[in-house]
């Protein structure tokens, strides 16, 4: 009797143990936004050299499914914007901006039995909160994830919007529940 007592207790162990599925990421990142919005034209016609925008990035990302993903995120720039003007440094307010869309899992690379590499990408949508001057803008985005164990990620990515033609580059680490 008493190993049927700890047979019964092993396999209530692996019941357990039996990995569950993730169905939502959080994480923290940094973003670099390349070419400022209210500044094209001038840029166009004056040929000044943009700087990076740093901003901190806040993103979660919810899985309905194996491949489709919707993205929330939340960009705070750190600095102002910064142009080099004429061998001189000119700043501008960097907006912040909020904005969700639907991403697709492209591919998954197994490393080993506890890692991977994936990529996703797809069309998202962010407010850029400016006041009474705020904007809808329709952006690109992808990222590449290495995923170590059930919940560790590192990511690296990209991005394009739309009508403000900015790029921005993203990269962060978070964790998946």
């Amino acid at each position: 009797m008493l190993t049927i007592g700890i047979t019964t207790q092993s396999r209530a162990i692996n019941i357990d143990s039996v990995k569950k599925h993730f169905r939502f990421e959080l994480s923290f990142g940094q973003t670099l936004l390349f070419i400022s919005n209210s500044q094209l034209v001038n840029i166009r016609n004056n040929s000044n050299v943009v700087l990076p925008t740093s901003a901190m990035l806040f993103f979660s990302e919810f899985r309905t499914d194996k491949k489709l993903r919707i993205p929330v995120f939340f960009n705070l720039p750190t600095e102002a914007k910064p142009f080099l003007v004429n061998g001189t440094l000119v700043y501008e307010k960097a907006s912040p901006s909020i904005g969700t869309g639907v991403e697709c899992k492209l591919f998954e690379i197994k490393i080993d039995s506890r890692s991977k590499i994936e990529g996703e990408v797809g069309p998202l949508a962010a407010v850029i909160l400016d006041g009474h001057k705020s904007q809808v803008a329709p952006l690109i985005a992808g990222r590449i994830k290495i995923m170590r164990g059930e919940n560790f990620i590192m990511y690296i990515g990209g991005s394009y919007t739309f009508g403000v033609n900015t790029l921005g580059m993203l990269y962060g680490t978070g964790s998946v529940f």
